[in-house]
């Protein structure tokens, strides 16, 4: 099973137990939890189950790579995902700021407009028997687009961005070859370097930070998290979740006919295919988990998609049955001290390319399914490729 961390969505819902120990490539032990209940009560004990190590390589970094990410000033100190210190609540307090319901709602007539003309063009070139990707041409950059207009972000390409933040999730969160670790880095922090620049005079966010803190490492810190969590996991789940909604017809059917919430789909496939698959924290001290005994300092890895599969929360476990019994209980958000402060981001976002999409995946074929490469935490789709039937 020394693959298995990295591929954790292949692997069936009753194929591994509550609590197990695997080896990864690395011959590190992880204990993976699976069980909803364990989950959450890892989640909800941060001075047990410290956040530290989140953001850990899971390829070490050698010192070539190091030396390169150096030379551009990387540096990630604890600000968000990674803090479980007291300065944690402060700095998450105010991303929450910027990224407030009342002013995420406020975005979704804007985005509701720019989904609506995508569709148009998407529908015409289906109509002309053309095939079109949905993520490249669809959600690839939405999230991004919403949240600079959130948070001040600068102005950039793009693609730019996307490259940045996918090269940050593969070289932090996947197997690395070498030569390749040597190319992420590069990227990383070269983009890093650029983020930097942005973190001493950028409005918006930006300046909340830096009202906050002498520490421009910290404002970069949180900046450089924000640009992964804020859009580039929500990307990957609008992708995923018309993938899966073009394999369910009566679901497709019910949201013509109105039997069927949007917001209840957003939620299914929240439970089912969430942005984020598995999360890390470390053991603080000598405990039993679930009656599994952990030594202080051993990496736990909780399987937050397995959880949302647990049959003890929701009674058809593997359906897409929007609505039913247990639905909302996932924990694809997290939970406790660090659940995502971009919860309702997502679920808007979400909301609004689902009722504006939909109409595209009926009587369409999948032309190609979403590819997903190695990786711990994300599945990081790389195309969705439609043609109408």
């Amino acid at each position: 099973m020394a693959g298995v961390l990295f591929r954790t969505w292949e692997v069936g819902a009753r194929e591994f137990p509550d609590v197990a120990t695997v080896a990864d490539h690395v011959g590190v032990e992880h204990l993976v939890v699976t069980r909803h209940a364990l989950v959450r009560e890892v989640l909800a004990d941060q001075e047990t189950f410290r956040p530290d190590n989140a953001l850990d390589a899971m390829t070490p970094i050698p010192v070539t790579a190091l030396r390169i990410l150096t030379h551009h000033r990387f540096r990630l100190p604890p600000t968000l995902a990674n803090n479980g210190h007291p300065s944690h609540p402060a700095i998450r307090a105010i991303v929450a700021d910027a990224l407030h319901p009342k002013r995420v709602e406020e975005q979704r007539a804007w985005l509701t407009g720019v989904v609506r003309g995508r569709v148009t063009r998407l529908a015409a070139d289906l109509d002309a028997g053309l095939p079109v990707d949905l993520y490249a041409d669809l959600a690839a950059d939405l999230p991004l687009l919403v949240l600079a207009r959130l948070v001040a972000l600068p102005d950039a390409e793009a693609a730019v961005v996307k490259e940045f933040t996918r090269a940050a999730l593969e070289l932090f969160w996947a197997p690395v070859a070498l030569d390749r670790q040597l190319a992420l880095a590069e990227i990383v922090g070269r983009f890093h370097a650029v983020l930097r620049e942005f973190a001493k005079e950028g409005p918006g966010l930006a300046a909340d930070l830096r009202a906050h803190t002498d520490s421009l490492d910290v404002v970069v810190g949180a900046l450089f998290f924000l640009l992964v969590a804020g859009q580039e996991t929500t990307s990957q789940f609008l992708t995923l979740l018309l993938h899966r909604l073009a394999g369910e017809p009566a679901v497709l059917d019910g949201l013509r006919a109105g039997s069927v919430s949007v917001d209840d789909v957003v939620e299914e496939g929240l439970r089912l295919v969430p942005p984020i698959v598995t999360w890390r924290r470390v053991a603080s001290r000598d405990t039993v988990l679930g009656g599994t005994p952990l030594a202080r300092g051993t990496s736990v890895v909780l399987w937050l998609a397995r959880a949302g599969r647990d049959g003890a929360v929701v009674p058809n476990p593997d359906d897409f049955r929007p609505g039913q019994r247990g639905s909302r209980r996932h924990l694809a958000f997290g939970a406790g001290a660090h659940r995502c402060v971009g919860a309702q981001l997502t679920r808007m976002e979400a909301s609004v390319v689902v009722a504006e999409t939909a109409a595209l995946l009926h009587k369409a074929d999948v032309v190609r399914p979403p590819w997903c490469p190695d990786n711990l935490s994300f599945r990081m789709p790389d195309a969705f490729v439609i043609r109408r039937r």
